[in-house]
């Protein structure tokens, strides 16, 4: 057996290990037993350790040095791993085992801290977790910015300035949407009733077809902070339930239904190769952030939807399918960024981008946190945060250690825009489609432009493949103009 076809096959094992460890984190979130915390943390901590100790092993780097890729699919996975390798170098196993086990331990803690809404539960977890990543940023940040370091682990070749150029180009328009929303003397749809658990996830799973997820290859389940797993053959989503509001549980499921078909999606030619998996955070999120707002929240499918909750709740105080397009719109300043309507939605990832730069460049302390959130949510929102677990506590990312990992939703929700701007050119009679709960010409347009392609594209590479043009955050920003100017006549 030649070099690369070595280097391959044990490239292959370690991402058959790294499988492993996503299903314990799986089942750490889903089914573990409530005081089996302390010894999965350890397993997990030893587990990291393997894979680190794995990728940046020496065998890796001779075969590496031996490797002679042919084909762009070869030199493109080589590319890939080589990164791996790069950034495995310069992290010592230790440093990476300790911060395996202790955002296991911090991840638990957040959760009973958020249900207790005390923040001081919390506070000493997250300070090992900020320490130890602070000490990865250094080893992985050239530039000498530490953040950058960090956000290159979700979107390579993304940059602190970069995204702050972003997100000031979006805010004037976003507040000045968010301002004429306001005017609006139009009233706002009123939810009524109480839904059932048992139906609402009957639902889900019926949405969740519907969008073409592969029950045989998946499964939902219920948590407190929703999210998709695994790749392949094996890529699970959960969900959460509120019996007040059904469209919690409805449209999260769509959300981690298009992280999961991006994954179900990806050519079985890559499986379990550097190639076969979602090539970014930033992708990802597109996908999810689409399937959910441009499709499951268009004026179009939510008449087919209208149908589905009547027929599964009965009258539930909303007459007719445009007052139904006004109610799952409905733009209103909440405090939950999982719940946030799609004008709100970007500033919810602004407060927590400009926050966590801070944190990390040692300008903003653990303590110092809660009133800091409080403050910039006053002065985005207008409102006061009456509850940690309304603030602080409202996300699980922090206690993972995923620094970096905010900016690509709003990234991904600038890609979603230019994705939807071109696929509507491609597709002429899609909403026809989309009011009978086809989404098909959608899903498989995606399919055919994002999803079979795994990880063989750099993002930027791919969006341009699929559109045609270079990215931009204007179709996202006209996109949300002409929707909710026309629905709140302003």
């Amino acid at each position: 057996m030649n070099a690369i076809n070595q280097l391959f096959d044990y490239d292959r094992t370690t991402r058959l290990l790294q499988s492993v460890a996503g299903r314990n984190g799986w089942d750490q979130e889903t089914m573990m037993p409530t005081k089996s915390g302390n010894s999965r943390a350890m397993e997990m901590g030893a587990l990291e350790e393997v894979i680190h100790d794995r990728k940046k092993n020496a065998k890796v780097k001779d075969l590496l040095e031996k490797s002679v890729p042919e084909t762009p699919h070869q030199k493109r996975a080589y590319e890939l791993i080589k990164r791996d390798f790069d950034r495995a170098e310069a992290i010592p196993s230790k440093l990476a085992s300790d911060i395996a086990t202790t955002t296991s331990l911090a991840q638990m803690s957040w959760q009973t801290a958020r249900r207790n809404n005390d923040f001081s539960e919390f506070s000493p977890h997250l300070k090992r977790v900020i320490k130890l990543k602070r000490d990865e940023a250094a080893l992985l940040s050239p530039s000498g910015d530490l953040y950058d370091g960090l956000i290159n682990d979700y979107e390579f070749g993304m940059t602190k300035r970069e995204a702050s150029s972003i997100f000031a180009t979006m805010k004037p328009r976003l507040l000045d949407l968010r301002q004429r929303i306001s005017q609006s003397k139009l009233s706002k749809p009123v939810l009524k009733g109480d839904f059932n658990t048992e139906k609402q996830l009957k639902l889900a799973h019926e949405v969740a077809k519907t969008f073409f997820y592969d029950f045989n290859r998946g499964r939902i389940d219920t948590v407190a902070h929703p999210f998709c797993s695994g790749s392949g053959d094996d890529v699970r989503i959960t969900t959460r339930v509120d019996n007040k509001d059904p469209f919690n549980c409805l449209y999260s499921t769509i959300h981690e239904v298009g992280h999961a078909c991006y994954e179900q999606n990806v050519s079985t030619d890559f499986l379990h190769s550097p190639l076969g998996s979602g090539v970014s955070l930033g992708i990802h999120e597109s996908q999810s952030r689409i399937f959910e707002n441009q499709i499951g929240r268009s004026r179009h499918f939510t008449k087919w939807l209208f149908k589905e909750m009547k027929n599964c709740f009965g009258e539930f105080g909303i007459g007719d399918p445009e007052e139904f397009y006004r109610l799952v719109n409905k733009v209103e300043t909440g405090f939950i960024r999982t719940e946030a309507d799609e004008v709100h939605y970007n500033l919810h990832i602004m407060l927590r981008f400009e926050l966590e730069v801070e944190v990390i460049a040692k300008n903003l302390e653990v303590e110092d946190l809660p009133e800091a959130w409080n403050k910039k949510f006053k002065d985005y929102f207008g409102r006061d945060v009456t509850k940690p677990s309304d603030g602080i506590l409202q996300d699980v990312h922090w206690s993972i250690g995923a620094f970096g990992y905010f900016p690509t939703y709003t990234l991904g929700n600038l890609n979603a825009g230019c994705l939807f701007k071109k696929m509507k050119e491609d597709i002429p009679n899609m909403d026809e489609r989309f009011e009978k709960g086809d989404v098909s010409s959608a899903t498989n347009w995606l399919t055919e432009n994002i999803h079979q392609h795994g990880s063989v594209y750099e993002p930027t590479e791919l969006i341009k493949n699929a559109t045609g043009e270079e990215l931009t955050p204007e179709p996202f920003l006209d996109y949300l103009d002409e929707k909710f100017s026309d629905m709140y006549e302003v």
